[in-house]
């Protein structure tokens, strides 16, 4: 039977499966339980840190949060409060700078500010959440993906455990290749222009289509453009049914004077562009604050990335993963990282998450009440059995969603 409320404290084992000695951890967040104030852990794997405001901005810490995680094939446990908005990060053969602003407020490492000091560096991260209900953890490619390949296994007070088996130990490889083939096929987009080599060869980093338009925001202009005509077309004399999976049911939608209509307080869609696509939360899917309009972007946003809207008028529990990234005009980011992923799971985009009801998750989460272990694996190696299947989801999608747009308006405010 499920604990009403978790412990205060998790245990989290870090295994090193790369073939360097020089690994190190860092973990950031904010602790509930204190006033949701900036927390990271020290390098000692068990001492909170919680910086003050400093009086000036870019300042550094004022303590080691590096943790080294020692020789390949070693395991590293440490303990962490409640944490909301966390991140759990990896470096190799480095270590990351962290900045403080005023607040405090932290800097955290930038794959798109050339003059980042972890701009050359071979970093990523997962992202996890751990409250009074649950842990909550992801793999994220959202923004990137990186060399350092990361598995999760979260293993609950019955013994059962939860597998994320990540990427092979070559899977940026197997990404940067399938990118540049993408490239050959449609030579115009730039698919190619996603992938960050480093100093003297080698890839060091793939960027989601979102994040690389930070940097150059003409790429992709009008690739969807196409798509979005074909979906138009099909529901101006087709009715689209929308289940909202919340307490809104199934909403329908048309084609009506260039909009799609779902009348009432969901409103109308314009044409969204691919910026609007990829970023799932711009143009016709900017947040409105009404749930139920949310609810219907999100789902919306989804099956565009995935091309399947143009064949799928009842969305999204008609949906199977097979039938996503069909279409030639689709995000082949995340075609390509589920593709390599060895179990196909991980978020490629903001709205990964969104399956049908029935199940097919695609997001690369571990969840559960009562969470015992939960032991992280940076490098490629598997982090445990694959045996247990996901349950049904203990979260709501849009909160999480709005929570990590929070932090990409508050990333791009610091370039």
């Amino acid at each position: 039977m499920a604990s009403r409320q978790t412990e205060s404290t998790l245990n989290i084992a870090l295994q090193n499966r790369t073939s360097s000695s020089n690994v190190f951890a860092y973990i950031t967040g904010r602790a509930i339980d204190n006033n949701n104030a900036l927390f990271l852990l020290q390098a000692d794997g068990r001492t909170p840190y919680y910086p003050t405001s400093p009086g000036q901005t870019l300042s550094p810490l004022a303590v080691d949060c590096a943790i080294p995680l020692g020789a390949p094939g070693s395991s590293v446990t440490v303990t962490v409060p409640h944490l909301a908005g966390a991140r759990l990060w990896f470096v190799r053969d480095g270590r990351l700078t962290f900045y403080l602003n005023p607040g405090p407020a932290l800097v955290e490492p930038s794959v798109t500010n050339p003059s980042d000091p972890n701009i050359g560096l071979d970093w990523t991260f997962c992202e996890f959440t751990f409250n009074s209900a649950q842990l909550y953890a992801n793999i994220s490619y959202v923004d990137f993906v990186a060399a350092l390949p990361i598995a999760l296994t979260l293993t609950n007070t019955a013994g059962e455990s939860r597998h994320v088996a990540g990427l092979p130990a070559d899977g940026l490889d197997r990404i940067c290749a399938a990118l540049r083939d993408q490239h050959n096929r449609d030579p115009g987009v730039g698919w190619d222009r996603l992938i960050v080599t480093r100093n003297g060869g080698g890839n060091l980093r793939a960027l989601s289509p979102n994040t690389a338009r930070v940097q150059d925001p003409a790429l992709f202009n009008g690739y969807y453009q196409p798509y979005v005509d074909e979906v138009w077309n099909k529901y101006t004399n087709t009715t689209l049914t929308v289940n909202t999976q919340a307490s809104w049911g199934d909403v329908q939608a048309r084609v009506v004077s260039g909009q799609l209509d779902f009348g009432g307080s969901i409103g109308t869609y314009s044409k969204p562009a691919a910026a609007d696509i990829f970023s799932c939360s711009t143009g016709p899917f900017t947040p409105s604050g009404n749930a139920a309009r949310d609810a219907v972007s999100a789902r919306l946003a989804a099956a565009f990335n995935r091309s399947t809207l143009h064949k799928n008028p009842v969305q999204p529990n008609n949906e199977v993963p097979e039938s996503y990234y069909q279409h030639q005009i689709t995000n082949h980011y995340a075609r390509i990282l589920h593709e390599v992923n060895i179990d196909h799971r991980g978020y490629a985009f903001p709205y990964d998450d969104v399956g049908p009801s029935s199940g097919g998750d695609q997001s690369g989460s571990v969840f559960d009440p009562n969470p015992q272990l939960w032991t992280v694996t940076v490098g490629g190696g598997q982090a445990g059995s694959a045996e247990a299947p996901q349950g049904p989801r203990r979260f709501e999608r849009s909160s999480r969603r709005r929570s990590w747009l929070a932090k990409l308006r508050k990333y791009l405010q610091r370039l």
